[in-house]
């Protein structure tokens, strides 16, 4: 019998194991593993901070995505002993596998900033918009109109801007005395991107009555400012804050630290070919916590829509190395991008429609139908069409 064992539950996991159970040939055994019993729908969890109820709506037990005959532990994975083939849990357990699929997802990137890590609260899973939600209304039942609570999210890519969204939709849904700041080290919000998005976004944003200050990073935090900017000869600005969220970037998995195989340095995150295959050829890496490259020096996004196309292909590669057939190779398509900002949305390069960027309903009804989509490939068209309203 042939193992195969996937760690991890997120995007990447989930999408392989659903395509292994569809490719994988007869007498083998598919092991999933994974330190929660469900599936999180991670680019909606941010909406957990303005209604805890779509907790529910957002994590889907495995038990409604796995096909019987797949075996799925719960815990914590400890190491991987790559010469040895086995997988060591927190609990003490091991499991040997043929064939290893690591979608562990990523961790938080603090940078070294002194005294980040500590002092802020971040947004990878259901019990972190919880905190989030609860540290933001006990700071606002303390404050008053004349004197605001003050909350903010460092770092203005994906989680930071649909945090902040949330954020000001709790706020104005209670009518809560809380001022809101984004703060952004690079010189625009969701750097990197087109600036007509960057520029629709910045406006919704300022609509939503959020602070933005781009430019700067933070340089240090204690339990009551956060230091922006400043240097040898300026001191930096002064930010008092009662919550602060951290969304300013990701770093590889502290399970896979030790694991012999090729690695970044710096980010701790696997480097694996475009077939998905690492430099041991019995482990197979994608989604956060993998380097998948795209070209000569071009890697995957770290994306939910690049880890759930990756799926799809590195399971199929898989089953092919238990055949002895050829890999096949991955480039990832991007289909567009869907932000939102509390209720509304902003829209750009989505393939099939011709205006560039766009908000509006139109705008809102894809970023509904996107996770709607992934709902009902991951479990079903009725837990989709359940969830579809608190999207």
């Amino acid at each position: 019998m042939t193992d195969v064992v996937v760690l991890g539950a997120g995007y990447a996991g989930t999408g392989a194991v659903k395509r292994l159970e569809e490719e994988l040939p007869s007498g083998a055994q598919l092991t999933w593993i994974s330190d929660h019993d469900y599936h999180l729908v991670l680019h909606e969890v941010h909406r957990v901070i303005r209604d805890a109820e779509v907790e529910s709506k957002v994590s889907i037990p495995v038990t409604e995505i796995k096909d019987r005959s797949t075996r799925f532990v719960e815990g914590r994975v400890e190491d991987v002993d790559v010469e040895d083939r086995v997988v060591s849990m927190a609990d003490g357990s091991e499991h040997g596998y043929d064939y290893l699929v690591v979608a562990l997802g990523s961790a938080t990137a603090f940078y070294g900033i002194e005294g980040l890590r500590e002092h802020s609260l971040t947004l990878k899973g259901l019990g972190d918009a919880h905190e989030i939600r609860e540290a933001t209304l006990d700071a606002a039942a303390a404050a008053s109109p004349s004197d605001p609570a003050h909350v903010i999210v460092g770092g203005a890519g994906l989680s930071g801007i649909q945090a902040s969204g949330e954020l000001a939709e709790l706020r104005d849904e209670r009518n809560l005395a809380v001022d809101i700041s984004l703060v952004e080290g690079l010189d625009e919000v969701f750097p990197g991107n087109d600036p007509e998005l960057q520029g629709a976004l910045r406006k919704r944003l300022f609509d939503a009555d959020i602070d933005i200050m781009t430019g700067e990073f933070i340089s240090r935090v204690d339990e009551e400012t956060v230091y922006v900017g400043g240097g040898e000869d300026e001191a930096p600005e002064e930010l008092d804050y009662d919550v602060l969220v951290w969304t300013g970037g990701i770093t590889g998995q502290e399970e896979i630290a030790d694991a012999a195989v090729d690695k970044d340095e710096r980010s701790n995150r696997i480097h694996a070919e475009s077939d998905f295959q690492t430099s041991n050829d019995r482990v197979f890496a994608l989604g956060d916590s993998a380097l998948v490259e795209q070209g000569p020096e071009d890697i995957a996004p770290p994306t939910a829509q690049a880890a759930w196309q990756a799926a799809e292909v590195a399971g199929d590669n898989v089953a092919r190395a238990i055949r002895g057939q050829p890999l096949k190779t991955w480039s990832h398509d991007d289909k567009g991008t869907v932000v939102s900002i509390g209720s509304r949305a902003v829209a750009h390069d989505v393939k099939g429609i011709p205006i560039n960027t766009f908000g509006g309903p139109l705008a809102g009804m894809l970023k509904k139908g996107i996770a709607a989509r992934w709902i009902a490939d991951a479990a079903s068209v009725g837990r989709a069409i359940d969830a579809w309203s608190d999207m």
